[in-house]
């Protein structure tokens, strides 16, 4: 196997949503996004009516590195993740920026499923 890598800087796929957006590269195999959620965003208001599910189907596996972003499962458990948070979110939940600042994430799991969605 070869040394590879990408920057996320100049990312294989820019995506845009509501209050949000993404950069996203693979690098053999392995897709990675940052994500960015402005303050306000909330995947039911922001995503759900695009995708029609009653919540995020898909699981998340990722670090927060900026910001705030609070998780509710809907089977009724709740975290709050702030910077420095490795967190594995599975299928089945709402989520939303809390506070004035933004959310920057990086994601190792459920970043390509979501950029196909987003696309």
């Amino acid at each position: 196997m070869n040394l590879t890598s990408k920057n996320l800087d100049t990312p294989d796929e820019n995506l845009s949503f509501s209050r949000g957006s993404a950069q996203v590269v693979t690098v053999q195999g392995t897709t990675v996004a940052r994500g960015r959620l402005d303050p306000g965003w909330r995947w039911s208001n922001d995503i759900q009516p695009g995708v029609g599910t009653p919540s995020c189907q898909l699981q998340h596996r990722g670090v927060v590195l900026s910001g705030s972003l609070h998780v509710e499962a809907d089977e009724g458990s709740a975290m709050t993740l702030v910077p420095g948070d490795v967190f594995l979110i599975p299928p089945g939940h709402d989520a939303w920026v809390v506070g004035e600042g933004e959310v920057v994430t990086l994601e190792w799991e459920g970043a390509e499923e979501a950029a196909e969605l987003w696309a």
